[in-house]
């Protein structure tokens, strides 16, 4: 990770660390740095950068301040306006974008947003263009065998222009439409949108193929992005899915890149158990590539036990859909996620889609004949504890011998009925200490030996 830029974009709350000055400044590096590329190679047209946003009230600031310093530039700054983080990937791949652009902080609180970069194959941008566009926010770009204490600004009809491109979206929601195998006419299927990007898409996608949709959270003001709702709160959708009797809900966060499940009894259905579901019905079709499905190291135990009782292999990847995906990428694997709802199916999207993952999800129904309770009943998830612990410094608390051996221990007392994880937030300064096993109780005393161990280690901030 970079100074600004963490895994999944520069995020920070709006206006305190991620300014309207620091918008500008990415747009003014992309807009020249695209169309000097181009004119390098002999191409002397704009550089052509497509822009979505999702509900919150600072995305207009950061939108704003994005087109001026790419038309500054003299790129072409093409407008999805609200839309989600899937769908300008999906545009920037399809419509021969340089690159893209996502405002959003996925399921972070409305005062917090971000800027996600997409390149113009719709994957995440990557590291070598991130650290230039961080080195010109600071000022000490060095690039194509030159220092620039300035980019130059275009002139007279070199100056860019904004487009309107919401026939963009519109094109992306028939393509999720077309991807549609079966008619849900006759199912009645709760949608949470979070008050976020997919209130304008996903029940336009569910109603074309037939459901009867049942919406909540789908009235975003600009302060209630995923307040008390979405992926990150599903109680909502709960209620909803009981009381209404509904076969089955989907939930989504603030750009709808992850979706969790509510099942016909109201039970939560995680990332884990959609990738148990999708996987099983892959392998059972001969889609699942390699027989692999790629997991981070915060997938449940139950889920490892699953799949080797099923003869699926797994791979685990550091926690972060990039990983994921890189893994994915790499290795020819076709679905792979993390247990928040983050799902990846490569042979439809370059990032994970929560409104896609829902139609796989569905796919998965109707071939079977089945209710979502059913396909997710073999699966047995382990408790799991999860402690965060403030620290003056990650890695020397991680490196310490004391807190090694403790670990060790008990990551040989669980043996194979549990596992043990030790790791570095990526964003904060915490250690994130979890166990899982076959009790919480078990999980709770192996957590707190750990932490005990950081604490008389004089590591913790108290």
């Amino acid at each position: 990770m970079g100074k600004y830029f963490g895994t999944d974009g520069f995020r920070g709350e709006a206006n305190i660390n991620l300014r309207a000055d620091h918008a500008y400044r990415i747009g003014r590096f992309l807009g020249w740095y695209y169309g000097e590329l181009k004119k390098r190679s002999g191409d002397d047209t704009p550089a052509r950068i497509v822009i979505g946003k999702d509900t919150r009230r600072s995305g207009y600031m950061f939108e704003y301040n994005l087109v001026g310093g790419l038309v500054a530039s003299g790129a072409d700054a093409y407008l999805l306006h609200v839309t989600t983080t899937p769908s300008v990937a999906y545009i920037a791949s399809t419509d021969d974008f340089d690159c893209g652009i996502m405002i959003s902080a996925s399921h972070n609180p409305y005062y917090d947003n971000g800027i996600k970069l997409i390149n113009g194959s719709g994957e995440k941008m990557d590291e070598e263009t991130i650290r230039l566009v961080e080195a010109y926010i600071d000022g000490e770009l060095e690039v194509f065998g030159q220092k620039w204490p300035e980019i130059p600004f275009a002139v007279r009809e070199k100056i860019g222009r904004t487009v309107d491109y919401v026939s963009g979206r519109n094109r992306y929601i028939g393509y999720l439409i077309s991807l549609g195998m079966y008619s849900f006419k006759g199912l009645r299927i709760g949608l949470d949108c979070a008050n976020g990007s997919s209130w304008s898409i996903a029940k336009a996608v569910f109603d074309a193929l037939g459901a009867k949709t049942y919406v909540i959270n789908a009235e975003p003001n600009g302060v209630n992005i995923n307040t008390d709702c979405g992926s990150t709160h599903i109680e909502g959708l709960q209620k909803l899915v009981l009381e209404k009797k509904l076969d089955i809900g989907f939930a989504y966060d603030g750009d709808a890149d992850r979706c969790l499940a509510v099942d016909d009894k109201g039970q939560v259905v995680t990332g884990d158990h959609i990738l148990y579901v999708c996987g099983l019905h892959m392998k059972k079709h001969g889609d699942l590539m390699n027989n692999t499905v790629v997991t981070t190291v915060m997938s449940n135990f139950g889920l490892y036990k699953a799949f080797d009782e099923c003869g699926i292999s797994y791979a685990k990847t550091s926690v972060g859909d990039k990983y994921v995906y890189e893994y994915m990428k790499e290795n020819d694997c076709r679905i792979g996620g993390e247990q928040s709802g983050h799902i990846l199916f490569t042979k439809y999207a370059s990032t994970g889609d929560g409104i896609l993952t829902s139609l796989k999800v569905m796919e998965v129904l109707m071939d079977t004949h089945k209710k979502l309770s059913e396909l997710t009943e073999p699966l047995v998830i382990y408790p799991q504890v999860l402690v965060n612990v403030r620290v003056k410094d990650k890695a020397e608390a991680q490196a310490d011998p004391d807190v090694q051996a403790a670990v060790q221990a008990a990551a040989a007392a669980l043996g194979e009925s549990g596992r043990i994880l030790v790791r570095e937030s990526g964003t904060e300064p915490l250690i994130r200490v979890m166990v899982e096993a076959e009790s919480e109780e078990t999980c709770h005393l192996h957590v707190d030996r750990v932490i005990e161990v950081i604490r008389s280690k004089g590591h913790a901030v108290e």
